[in-house]
């Protein structure tokens, strides 16, 4: 490649090298599609902050400031009934435990049914996926309102709305994680002569199986906040405790409540790791 000086550069240079490599020298369309991508989201940003009253946030420090001091002021504390908040706190994490624990045994076998290298079946597969995308696609609170509705006030509501959500959603994970898998392992399994379940067995589970127990874990972390939430449409647990609470005014309460929660869910995040670090191993740094 012969070096030109600058004095030797022509307009016809110029021209040739801008026609043999355009990329170089810049879009001035796709300069301009960006310019107009970047005008939109920022008109689109301000026009939603207009939209939703921001500004009323500037009007709502008073209040928020006595909401918050009284969260953090506990008074008589000997009458808050905790015999009544542990118990909908241990009704909390059976909900989401079994709940999950429904859901992922569900999900075990239906991740098989949606995964393309383990069902051939092109009209079985889409059905199940559809059927999948419904069940995760309507909200884990609506839910609640329906399961409420259908059995009544109490946790089995609550467990039935997050075993159905989780359900879509795990099945979904677990059928990619299927799909993903190191197919020499399969067909040396196939290849001795095992049956369909002894390939599954000792073919598809020993890939599989640590990422099935890691997002069950994470799961299981999840429902318990979901299991909260649930709670205040009439699903049982500690949410109910909540908004009665909230509903007479005992906003330290609330916080209590709250923190109690909180740990709760540190501690479930500690055991996890400790279970993932059990059965997946883990890497040091």
């Amino acid at each position: 490649m012969n070096a030109i000086p600058l004095s030797g550069i022509s307009a016809s240079h110029i021209e040739a090298v801008r026609r043999d490599h355009p990329a170089a020298f810049g879009n001035p369309s796709s300069r301009l599609r960006l310019w107009g991508i970047w005008i939109a989201v920022i008109a689109y940003t301000l026009g939603s902050l207009w939209y939703f009253e921001v500004w009323k946030l500037a009007t709502m420090s008073d209040p928020v400031w006595r909401l918050l001091k009284a969260m953090v002021t506990w008074k008589d504390m000997e009458s808050w009934r905790y015999g009544d908040i542990y118990t909908a706190i241990a009704q909390t994490l059976a909900m989401a435990f079994l709940g999950t624990l429904l859901a992922s045994c569900a999900a075990l076998l239906i991740g098989f049914f949606a995964a393309r290298n383990t069902m051939p079946f092109v009209l079985i597969r889409q059905v199940v996926r559809r059927i999948l995308d419904v069940l995760r696609g309507v909200d884990q609170l609506v839910w609640g309102l329906v399961f409420v509705r259908a059995v009544g006030l109490g946790p089995l509501a609550g467990v039935l709305a997050i075993f159905i959500s989780d359900t879509g959603t795990l099945s979904k994970l677990y059928s990619e994680a299927i799909e993903n898998i190191d197919r020499k392992q399969v067909e040396g399994i196939r290849a001795t002569g095992a049956g369909p379940i002894k390939v599954v067995r000792y073919g598809y589970l020993p890939q599989v199986l640590p990422v099935f127990i890691s997002q069950a874990l994470y799961f299981f972390e999840s429902s318990t906040r979901s299991a909260t939430i649930l709670g205040l449409v009439g699903a049982g647990g500690i949410g109910m405790i909540i908004i009665e609470r909230f509903r007479a005014n005992l906003f330290d309460q609330v916080t209590f409540v709250v923190l109690n929660v909180l740990v709760c869910i540190f501690v479930i995040d500690w055991l996890s790791k400790k279970i993932r670090a059990r059965f997946i191993g883990q890497q040091g740094h």
